[in-house]
């Protein structure tokens, strides 16, 4: 029998790759960690792991060892298309609760004409927010005991949930991604081959650094068949694009027999509550709808699931509920500026890839989602809270109506109350205590 006592140890002070490598000797050796960490510092930060010959599939060492990469002044594409891997995890700017009017803009084409179009949005981004503020001041009036304060946050994220759909999508945001040392590598090996010249800069200006820093995870050889692969997969597939997109459709492989050995299950689960993951064998569901780009950023988010990244175009229009939140003439302008903006955009002598980012975050895209049954139970409760943008709540709603014809037996605790003013929009702030 051994003598030796149970050990809990928390170490968070060692570089990425060293905490990795750390990890990694568990496999090979039944010595404690502690005799490692005095290794480590013998060795030095960031030389224990070149000390090693790795023979056993460092993939595995590379998802124990995480960074964080902070990214900043890129359009909304290249924010999107990094986060367009389902282990992602990361923060980004919110156009709903920030001013975008002082941020640079992403012109690949640098021409006059997309010079005039990018302007053109920005004109009436900024001119129109004292004139839509003052609106929804007289529409949602502040009602006794709210907070001022409060009221002011609630009014101006109101405003930037109207107002950001005439945002174009080569607008600059800011993004952090924290991710494992192996999932950085695999990411950046497709990205590198993006479509869009931006992208593609990104990709590399973030393998370069990484190289820098950890060169035992960012060395290894590439392979031309693979780097062949991985340009024709993103050359061909980074974008989805359905002509004939419906505005909804519901379908899924899940047979209504398969659950009844789980109907208690289905029934009981509480409020916020999530089912567990094993119920994914039991098939999936796939939702495919038209929603403005800016909204289908939220819908991105969910990592759980498949969801396509959508070609931004004018193919399917401007979402109807950014122009009905316009007092009437200001409505009248911004459907005269849509209609022209969307002429000289079609007239851009670019690639449909390059023409995003003149097109603004209002346009229709066409979203195709794939997900299990316990996620898309997830998705559309949480989507379906009145502080979720109200175009992106609609899409909740018929996901709710969808999987109750469906599944009737389900315990489904959406939230399908109207979606009116809330002063709660106020309150989702970080500020300093």
């Amino acid at each position: 029998m051994s003598d030796k006592k149970r050990l809990i140890i928390i170490e968070d002070s060692c570089s990425p790759e060293d905490n990795a490598m750390l990890q990694a000797l568990y496999s090979r050796s039944s010595a404690s960690v502690t005799e490692h960490l005095e290794k480590v510092k013998l060795a030095g930060s960031g030389k224990f792991m070149s000390q090693f010959y790795i023979g056993y599939g460092h993939g595995s060492i590379g998802d124990c060892g995480s960074t964080t990469i902070f990214i900043e002044n890129v359009s909304t594409l290249t924010a999107k298309a990094i986060q367009d891997w389902r282990l992602y995890s990361g923060q980004e700017t919110s156009t709903r609760y920030i001013d975008m009017a002082a941020q640079p803009i992403i012109d690949p084409l640098a021409t006059t004409e997309s010079k005039e179009i990018l302007e053109a949005w920005m004109k009436f981004y900024i001119g129109s927010q004292e004139k839509v503020k003052e609106h929804f001041r007289q529409t949602h009036p502040i009602r006794e005991g709210e907070d001022e304060k409060v009221y002011a946050k609630a009014i101006n994220a109101r405003v930037f949930d109207t107002l950001r759909s005439f945002l174009p999508s080569g607008i600059a945001t800011q993004l952090s991604w924290h991710t494992n040392l192996r999932q950085a590598a695999d990411r950046l090996a497709l990205l590198k081959h993006h479509p869009l010249t931006e992208i593609k800069e990104v990709a590399l200006e973030i393998w370069q650094q990484l190289k820098e820093k950890y060169p035992s995870s960012f060395s290894h050889e590439l392979f031309p068949k693979q780097e062949d692969y991985r340009e024709f997969i993103v050359k061909n597939y980074s974008y989805y694009f359905n002509p004939k997109s419906p505005s909804f459709e519901f379908s899924t492989n899940i047979k209504a027999e398969s659950l009844e050995p789980f109907k208690e299950l289905l029934q009981t689960r509480p409020l916020k509550t999530n089912l567990p993951s094993f119920l994914d064998e039991l098939g999936g569901c796939w939702c495919d709808y038209l929603l403005d780009f800016g909204s289908s950023r939220d819908a991105q988010r969910h990592r759980n699931g498949v969801f396509r990244m959508p070609l931004v175009t004018t193919h399917f229009g401007f979402h109807p509920w950014y122009l009905e939140q316009l007092p009437e003439d200001l409505r009248a302008e911004a459907e005269t500026l849509i209609k022209k903006q969307t002429e000289k955009i079609n007239n851009l002598q670019a690639s449909d890839e390059d023409k995003q980012y003149y097109i603004s975050l209002g346009f229709l895209v066409s979203c195709r989602t794939y997900y299990s049954l316990p996620e898309m139970i997830y998705v559309t409760e949480l989507r379906s809270d009145p502080t979720v943008h109200p175009t992106y709540r609609m899409i909740a709603h018929q996901m709710h109506q969808a999987l109750a014809k469906t599944f009737p037996d389900l315990a489904l605790h959406s939230n399908l109350s109207p979606s009116e003013w809330d002063i709660r929009r106020g309150q989702q702030d970080i500020v300093k205590k």
